[in-house]
């Protein structure tokens, strides 16, 4: 296969990662400014950083590989992650604490996602000049520590909200 036949296929393939790229970062970042005090509070902004970082990084490796950016696509991930606050939680009137593992879950499938991709496009990288193999290896150990992070809350959070042991932690049920 040539690489102008590739080019399409990369088109969507990197434009599907970016829509997804920004509703992850917008749900991280509302994830860290929902939770402000927590005791997680800072690995909670480092998260939404390093994301909204994985973001930018994705952006650039599209530039460098000349796919252009599907700027409406940007915008429907950010509405699918609006769209994703809409779900029922057993609450009407205030955030209920199940949202705080649901969105975990949420964060952690799309870090694994970003992972795929990190290691699809490393799977080219060695025959394309245009990539950079060390970044993409950085990239992918980042994406690696995300789901560590992002496991270890979910068990956390899952005891706190379907069994109630946050009272022992000392916050209230769901705060990650």
């Amino acid at each position: 296969m040539t690489p102008q036949l590739m080019s399409e296929p990369l088109s969507i393939y990197l434009n599907d990662h970016l829509t997804g790229a920004f509703g992850g970062a917008a749900l991280a970042r509302r994830m860290a400014d929902t939770h402000p005090d927590s005791r997680r509070a800072a690995e909670l902004r480092h998260l939404a950083r390093d994301v909204e970082q994985d973001r930018d990084d994705l952006v650039r490796i599209m530039n460098s590989l000349a796919v252009p950016v599907r700027h409406y696509r940007t915008w429907l991930g950010l509405v699918g992650e609006r769209i994703a606050r809409l779900k029922p939680n057993g609450t009407l009137t205030r955030r209920s604490p199940l949202s705080d593992l649901i969105e975990l879950e949420g964060m952690r499938a799309g870090v694994e996602g970003k992972t795929a991709l990190w290691q699809a496009v490393r799977a080219i990288a060695d025959n394309d000049p245009r990539l950079d193999p060390g970044d993409l290896d950085r990239l992918i150990q980042r994406a690696a520590e995300q789901t560590r992070t992002l496991s270890r809350w979910h068990r956390v959070v899952s005891e706190e909200v379907l069994v109630g042991r946050a009272a022992a932690s000392g916050e209230r049920a769901g705060t990650p």
